[in-house]
């Protein structure tokens, strides 16, 4: 099959001036019709871009059928290209140079008037364009992503299969082993009252694998999760899965930093410098108050709790009386914020759980004007300003509160102001890795301990004796890859000895028995054999939205679903028939009374 498939001998945008006297056949959507003074013009749209396509009355029936067709047909045009006349050259079409004038037009799909023009830059209803998908992927800001993301996969394939990965499948109907987000279910019919889950990852596969001797394996996997949605997350999702044994992190750092390399480079024609920066978990958080740090603009966090130590002010001195925190950060410039605009910064908190938000303005003569300067000594006001390295006009807010809340308050209010305040700088790349994570996080609603990464993780090696007894301080040999303040994608070593694990299942409170009865078969795997092993998975759907520009994950899957998990185009989920229920055994019980 040639390159353009047997209807025709060229794609529309690939026609140049050096083509000028042939016969060429095209084929495609009439992307617009325009009638100049007896002359018709098309634009003719396929994936390879557009042509102009030109009858006039010595075309013949080729005129009449450019008058008849309209936009969105699918046409077949025969014609010879000729170079434009002088001064009507188009420059923004790759094509611009040239034109078809048209010996023959064939309708060979009439169209109806589309929901909404194709064209970028639409402000049409989100569901209109979902209803209408395939409608929608005709335009080229949307079909360029598309055609970004197989050049992504495919770029990622190359790269695992350079160093000797396997492109193994692992299954999607599985069983729930939950943790974390829910599972989606589906119910057996050959096994009544049984289910399957879909999975959330192949993490326990691909450690299998491992054990299975393959020691290299990669995926393009499908994943789902069943938890409510936002702008960075879809019901089912695909990521790059790699896994490796008789590594060490340094390995895994080197091939993740080799693709990112490969996939700037071809696909944006941007050089990264390797390697790329690494920063602990702990010095993520008191830095950035975030654990995918965003290192494109400054406004780092400032720990006042030494300042503060003595301090007059009564709900700083509480929190820190508490074992809290008073957490800074300087806005240069903030000074000109108007009064309303600080309320908003102060609800943009107390949104956020905080009971409020302090603040005060540089003035010329380093005074503090704020609420609470009245409540400091001068002193304390000339250290706040060294601490924060603040100037005049500069803004300052203060958060308060337990340690991890005040930082994480903070972080997201840096990164509010950064935006908002126009100060991140446009094209620039900022990778970081944020390694040494905390194996385990105490949940003071339900008294346990939960792994901070997943219960698969190794601890470091200094925490291997100790983490069970004393899990708190225990670090876990997890890392995850940054960029610009988005997470893309995370790995840890993994556990590969038996009892190792099941010290982990306990310390988490899932008894001997459930463990067998959830993770038995990973348990009498580790039992065989296992080899050092690690890995990582990267968000093939985040990737591509960053790199492309994209502000959603809709906007770089074919078919995605909604904020409430609906496909408008399918309409699914939908209802099935009673016969379908009986034969799983199922039936649909009636909505719960209110009240």
């Amino acid at each position: 099959m040639n390159a353009h498939g047997s209807m025709r001998s060229h794609g529309a945008g690939t026609i140049r001036a050096s083509d000028d006297g042939q016969e060429v056949v095209l084929a495609g959507w009439v992307a617009r019709r325009r009638d100049h003074g007896g002359v018709a013009f098309l634009d003719l749209r396929d994936r390879s871009g557009v042509c102009q396509v030109v009858a006039d009355p010595t075309a013949g029936e080729a005129l009449q059928a450019v008058h008849d067709v309209r936009n969105e047909y699918v046409v077949r045009v025969t014609g010879t290209v000729r170079t434009r006349p002088e001064g009507q050259a188009n420059e923004k079409l790759a094509t611009g140079e040239v034109e078809v004038f048209a010996s023959a037009v064939e309708v060979l799909s009439a169209a109806d008037t589309p929901p909404f023009p194709i064209e970028d830059g639409i402000e049409t209803d989100e569901g209109v364009r979902l209803t209408h998908r395939y409608v929608d992927l005709r335009r080229d800001e949307l079909a360029t992503r598309i055609r970004a993301r197989a050049q992504v996969t495919s770029i990622m394939r190359r790269v695992m299969e350079r160093h000797g990965f396997l492109d193994i499948e692992t299954p999607i109907l599985t069983r729930s082993t939950p943790e974390g987000a829910r599972d989606f279910l589906v119910p057996s019919r050959l096994q009544p009252r049984s289910f399957y889950a879909l999975p959330q990852s192949p993490q326990l596969f691909k450690q299998l694998l491992m054990v299975s001797g393959f020691e290299r394996y990669y995926q393009i996997a499908r994943c789902f999760r069943d938890e409510d949605l936002r702008a960075d997350r879809q019901p089912e999702f695909t990521q790059l899965d790699v896994e490796a044994s008789f590594v060490d992190e340094e390995d895994i750092y080197g091939v993740c930093e080799e693709l990112m390399v490969e996939l700037w480079n071809d696909v944006l024609g941007q050089e990264l410098a390797v390697p790329f920066p690494r920063m602990a978990y702990e010095e993520a958080m008191r830095r950035f108050g975030s654990d995918k740090p965003d290192l494109r603009y400054a406004m780092e966090l400032v720990d006042l709790d030494a300042v503060l130590a003595d301090t007059g002010v009564g709900v700083f001195k509480g929190v820190l009386d508490g074992g809290g925190s008073v957490v800074a950060v300087c806005l240069p410039g903030g000074g000109e914020l108007t009064r309303k605009e600080f309320d908003g910064w102060i609800d943009f908190a107390k949104k956020r759980g905080a009971k409020g938000l302090a603040w005060g303005v540089v003035e010329a003569d380093g005074a503090l004007r704020s609420p609470l300067s009245k409540f400091m000594s001068e002193g304390e006001i000339a250290e706040i300003l060294e601490a924060c390295d603040a100037n005049e006009g500069d803004a300052i807010f203060f958060g308060a509160g337990e340690t991890q809340f005040a930082r994480e308050l903070m972080g997201a209010l840096r990164v509010a102001l950064a935006h908002d305040r126009g100060m991140v700088p446009e094209g620039e790349w900022r990778f970081v890795w944020v390694t040494d994570w905390p194996m385990f996080e105490w949940d003071e609603d339900a008294k346990r301990w939960d792994a901070l990464h997943h219960p698969f993780t190794a601890p470091a090696a200094e925490a291997a004796d100790t983490f069970a007894d004393d899990p708190g301080p225990a670090l876990a040999r997890a890392y995850d890859l940054a960029l610009n303040g988005t997470e893309l994608g995370g790995g840890s070593m993994r556990i590969h000895d038996r009892g190792m694990q099941e010290k982990v299942f306990e310390l988490l409170g899932i008894s001997k028995e459930d463990a067998e009865e959830r993770f038995g078969f990973l348990l009498r795997g580790l039992s065989y054999g296992a080899p050092p092993h690690g890995g990582i998975a990267f968000g093939l759907d985040r990737i591509v939205m960053l790199m492309t520009g994209a502000t959603s994950l809709r906007d770089v899957i074919p078919f995605p679903k909604t904020q409430s998990g609906g496909d408008p185009m399918t309409e699914a989920p939908a209802g099935i028939d009673t016969e379908q229920l009986t034969e799983l055994g199922l039936r649909i019980l009636p909505p719960p009374v209110k009240g």
